[in-house]
């Protein structure tokens, strides 16, 4: 049965004509052609969308678990046009339900198989739970601490014992003569020996002690890397399995596997199961014209998504399978006329709008609050990135908002589009982004060589003792606590940062960090951790702040590298705007 809603099922306005000012755009380059595709998010797809949002609120049972929803504006045969709405994943369990757009088949082909492996991966999952958490892991590190103390304390003492001796052997030289200076310089040395042979029995102490811990958890490492390693081939045997099960169909009607349209090893987990390939594979199959598309958040919030707010195509799920849908689709006037402008047949249409609000995946935004565009040229662009959004989509649904999102939308080069580095999303400051495969692998083995100057500037929820330093201190990310970062002296990978205070402002202290390492979280558990500043930056509540702040107060104000085509030093600045 085909799932078709009536227009008057979603609304009660007339619209004379498809709207020619959308406010988004579904787009991707036709693997045949290389031919830029779009399909239009307008005001009328939108209205739809907001009719749909209706049904929902008058059913509880929509409000259990947020999601994506969508609607598709389709044209029949006849000339008539109805509508397809869809949703994301399962359904408060269910992945088919009458009016809803069926899910790509496949799935259910591997289902049996994705049941057994679901089970072997949470079987894995808890036994690495168990052996991360084994007691002997704290045992260890105490009693290695215990004797590091003890080690430090015996070396003290053995030090000044020595230079006392010293001392009397320059004396009894001077005092003594012949056998009776042999015999005091004996004595001397005998304490020597004897020094020696307590530092030894205190090591062979702590081995004895600390090895049979070592070797139980060395042992433990080992079988937790061999699940882990287990766990990773059969996510991805399973991955494999699905995505090749999976069967799309385009408007040219050619039909092609998932696995064959995204990068190999590279298929995020959920792919296949968003809205918007939903709809539009269906309206392939059903012969439907697409007019317009419009997708939106429903349900409980979930990170920077909010219910009845409209988003765009998800970055690494949905964005890789436009092409290749969308091809075949007879492009409307609007877009016709847009890519005529982008190739010179007409008048350009900019991308980059000139007045103060642009549209975008989230709606209506102020281009000088959204994304402040620092420095730009034809080989990279550099933001000043706002605190709250992604450097680069999530892996899930609630996750997809980012400055690599906007600025795909944004700009009209923006299919080679490369995020060089990362910062978290509570962080502010300046990204740099490059445009092509060259700049970005130049920028960066800078990054990696530790050629580029980065400051960030922070203010601390206490105050400090030490004006200026140098923190090292190991992190490790914990597995089971993501994305929470840990000292780790044992596994964790070298973490620098050089501080100075800038100033004190009342109970807290405004520091200047300089990073010589690029670890996740680095400055923000150097700032935490007691080893380290041992007072949290101040909004970091992940790391133990209490204060009220509205934001995490971390902000990367400097940047400087060679570029990469031009040869020169470049110097960014942000100002801090806290």
């Amino acid at each position: 049965m085909l799932e078709l809603h009536a227009l008057l099922d979603f609304t009660d306005c007339h619209w004379e004509s498809i709207d020619s000012h959308p406010n988004y755009w579904y787009e991707g380059l036709c693997p045949q052609s290389g031919e830029l595709l779009r399909l239009p998010r307008t005001r009328m797809s939108e209205d739809l969308a907001r009719g749909l949002m209706q049904y929902l609120a008058a059913d509880d049972s929509y409000d259990r678990e947020g999601k994506m929803y969508g609607i598709l504006l389709v044209e029949m045969p006849s000339g008539e046009q109805g509508i397809l709405k869809a949703f994301s994943g399962l359904l408060n369990g269910c992945s088919i339900l009458e009016g809803w757009v069926p899910p790509i088949p496949g799935r259910e082909r591997v289902a049996f198989e994705e049941a057994r492996t679901l089970t072997q991966l949470e079987a894995m999952k808890q036994e690495l739970i168990a052996l991360n958490q084994l007691p002997q892991r704290q045992e260890y590190e105490a009693l290695f601490r215990e004797f590091e103390v003890q080690m430090q304390v015996l070396s003290d003492r053995h030090r000044n014992c020595k230079q006392q001796r010293d001392e009397k052997r320059q004396l009894l030289c001077q005092t003594l003569a012949a056998e009776t200076l042999e015999i005091a310089l004996e004595q001397l040395n005998q304490e020597s020996r004897l020094e020696k042979i307590e530092r030894r029995q205190l090591k062979r102490q702590r081995d004895e002690t600390l090895q049979p811990l070592k070797q139980l958890i060395e042992a433990a490492d080992r079988r937790m890397r061999a699940l882990k390693q287990q766990r990773k081939e059969l996510s991805r045997e399973l991955q494999t399995q699905m995505h090749a099960a999976y069967t799309l169909v385009n408007f040219l009607g050619k039909s092609r596997s998932l696995s064959s349209l995204m990068p190999t090893n590279s298929i995020p987990t959920g792919t296949g199961d968003c809205c918007a390939p939903k709809l539009l594979h269906y309206a392939a199959v059903q012969n439907l014209k697409p007019l317009a598309m419009a997708e939106f958040w429903w349900g409980p919030p979930s990170g920077d998504k909010i219910q009845g707010e409209f988003y765009g195509a998800c970055g690494d799920r949905c964005q890789p399978l436009m092409g290749f849908l969308l091809s075949g689709l007879a492009q409307n006037p609007i877009v016709s006329n847009i890519n005529e402008g982008l190739t010179g047949g007409l008048e350009a249409q900019p991308l980059l709008p000139t007045s103060n609000n642009i549209s975008c995946g989230t709606g209506i935004l102020p281009v000088t609050q959204m994304l402040p565009i620092i420095y730009e040229d034809k080989w990279l662009i550099a933001v000043n990135k706002p605190s709250g959004l992604l450097s680069v989509p999530g892996r899930y649904f609630e996750n997809q908002d980012s400055v690599f999102s906007r600025l795909r939308n944004l700009l009209p080069d923006s299919l080679n589009l490369i995020v060089v580095h990362r910062l978290d999303g509570e962080t502010s400051g300046i990204l740099l982004l490059a445009r092509d495969k060259e700049t970005s692998s130049q920028l960066r083995q800078q990054f990696a060589k530790k050629q580029v100057h980065k400051v960030y500037e922070a203010v601390l929820s206490g105050t400090v003792k030490i004006e200026a330093g140098t923190i090292d201190l190991p992190l490790r990310g914990d597995p089971e606590n993501r994305p929470y970062q840990q000292v780790n002296w044992e596994c964790g990978k070298p973490s620098v940062t050089r501080f100075q205070v800038m100033a004190r402002e009342g109970n807290c202290d405004r520091v200047e960090f300089l990073p010589l390492t690029g670890r996740t979280h680095q400055l923000r558990v150097h700032a935490a951790d007691v080893r380290g500043l041992g007072i949290p930056i101040l909004g970091d509540r992940l790391y133990g702040c209490r204060a009220a702040a509205k934001r995490l107060h971390l902000h990367a104000r400097e940047l400087s590298f060679k570029h990469p085509q031009l040869g020169e030093r470049l110097y960014l600045q942000a100002e801090t705007p806290f």
